[in-house]
C-alpha cells in the first residue's frame, strides 16, 4: 500500500513589525494570561525557535502557535491583546437590594411547603426579575447566598413508626457493654 506523501509546512516568519527585544518587554509586562502566551511564544519565535518547539515550551499546539503569527503578521502587533478579558463578565443578575430580598425570603419558611428548593428560588426570581430564571441560575444564587437545597429526608411508604421505635428501644441496650468479657473484645 502507497504511503500518502506528508505535506511540508512552510516556514514561519514574523513580519519585522517589533523588535525580538520590544517582544520580550511585552511579554515580560503582559498580565492577562492569553495575552502573555501569545508575546511569549512571538518572542521565542523570533529568536529562530521551530514552531514545535515553541509550542512544546508553553504547552500549546503547533497549530496555536502558527494562528498567532497568522495573526500578528497580518494585523501586527494590535492583533495580540486579547479582548476577552478587557471587560470581565458583564453586572450581575441580581442587584444588591435584590440579593438582600431573596437573603431575607429565604431564611423565612416557603409559604408553599415551607422548605426552599432550586424551583421554588427560580420561581421567585422569575416573578421579581419579570422573566423566566432557569433552575440552575437560581441554585447558583442559593449558594452564593449562602444556602444549601434543602429536601425532607426520604421515608419509606410503608413504614411503621411503632416498630422503628421498638428497634431504637432495643438497639440502644446493646449486649456488647464495656465491662464484656467476650472474647476479642478487650
Amino acid at each position: 500500500m502507497p504511503q500518502a506523501k506528508r505535506r511540508r509546512r512552510s516556514r514561519l516568519t514574523l513580519k519585522p513589525h517589533l523588535h525580538p527585544d520590544n517582544l520580550h518587554a511585552l511579554y515580560r509586562e503582559a498580565t492577562d494570561p492569553v495575552e502573555r502566551a501569545r508575546w511569549h511564544a512571538l518572542w521565542l519565535l523570533s529568536q529562530g525557535r521551530h514552531p514545535a518547539e515553541v509550542a512544546e515550551i508553553l504547552g500549546y499546539t503547533e497549530r496555536w502557535v502558527r494562528k498567532v503569527v497568522a495573526l500578528y503578521n497580518q494585523k501586527g502587533p494590535e492583533a495580540i491583546p486579547d479582548g476577552r478579558h478587557k471587560n470581565p463578565g458583564q453586572k450581575p443578575l441580581l442587584s444588591p437590594e435584590l440579593q438582600e430580598e431573596l437573603r431575607q425570603a429565604l431564611l423565612k419558611p416557603h409559604p408553599r411547603d415551607g422548605l426552599w428548593t432550586g424551583r421554588h428560588v427560580a420561581e421567585w426570581l422569575s416573578e421579581r426579575l419579570g422573566r423566566p430564571v432557569p433552575y440552575n441560575t437560581a441554585w447558583e444564587w442559593m449558594r452564593r447566598l449562602g444556602f444549601s437545597p434543602q429536601r425532607p429526608r426520604p421515608r419509606h411508604r410503608g413504614a411503621d413508626p411503632e416498630a422503628q421505635g421498638e428497634f431504637k428501644k432495643n438497639s440502644s441496650s446493646s449486649s456488647f457493654s464495656s465491662g464484656s468479657s467476650s472474647p476479642g473484645w478487650r
